[in-house]
């Protein structure tokens, strides 16, 4: 079986279930898609979907076992991981055969906490921005080592080498 890890990662937090999976398959390993039996396809959190680099990648997918997985800024929610889930299999070919996903939360740039705290400057009585900064504040121990374990246990369910 030949596995084919194809992800997109700013800050290292995709890099680091990357490297899960990697490690999880080396020797089985293959760069190329169209090689691979199994392609793994990880993207940050762009917009509430896949980064544009990893759009193009999903959609030259075809005929393939895939499994996505990513990490995004907003955590804790399963329903908004769902929801992610959703969007990037909607990037994949009808041939395509979705094998499992996971997603967790991710640290964040610090721009985006500068963001937050100047927009609470502008607003201090803005509930939702108070709940995006405590997020940011979480986020930046993700992915934990809780996080890579949890996925590290999904792949062992995939029963793939």
């Amino acid at each position: 079986m030949k596995i084919c890890v194809l992800y997109d990662s700013v800050t290292g937090n995709t890099k680091m279930l990357a490297d899960v999976i990697e490690k999880k398959y080396m020797g089985t390993l293959t760069d190329d898609p169209a090689d691979a039996d199994v392609v793994f396809l990880g993207s940050w959190t762009d917009k509430g979907s896949f980064s544009e680099k990893m759009k193009e990648q999903a959609e030259k997918i075809h005929g393939k076992k895939v499994f996505i997985f990513g990490t995004c800024g907003f955590g804790g929610s399963e329903e908004y991981y769902g929801k992610l889930f959703e969007r990037a299999a909607g990037l994949l070919d009808e041939s395509d055969e979705i094998i499992g996903h996971y997603y967790c939360q991710g640290k964040m740039p610090m721009s985006v906490k500068e963001r937050y705290v100047a927009m609470l400057r502008e607003h201090p009585e803005d509930k939702r921005m108070q709940v995006s900064l405590q997020n940011f504040e979480e986020a930046l121990t993700h992915p934990d080592q809780k996080d890579l374990e949890r996925l590290s246990e999904i792949l062992d369910e995939l029963k793939l080498a």
